[in-house]
């Protein structure tokens, strides 16, 4: 299975750098009043990291919230 894993990580960093070597144009990005020019690359990969960071708040959440459902309710309360 160990072996499994490390084909399957060195496709996908292989596939990513193939992306960032293959979209090297500048792109910029607004938002408010704030710009930003950057490769498409570095976007892509700032967005899938900012995903990685919400979705790991949204799952901390949702746990904690099933935690506190699932609790018995404290004696003489």
């Amino acid at each position: 299975m160990r072996y499994v894993q490390a084909i399957l990580l060195l496709i996908f960093l292989g596939a990513v750098g193939l992306f960032a070597v293959q979209n090297t144009d500048a792109i910029t990005v607004a938002f408010w009043t704030w710009k930003a020019t950057t490769p498409v690359a570095l976007l892509a990969i700032a967005a899938y990291l900012l995903g990685m960071i919400s979705g790991w708040t949204v799952v901390a959440f949702v746990r904690r919230s099933l935690r506190k459902v699932s609790e018995r309710p404290a004696e003489g309360s």
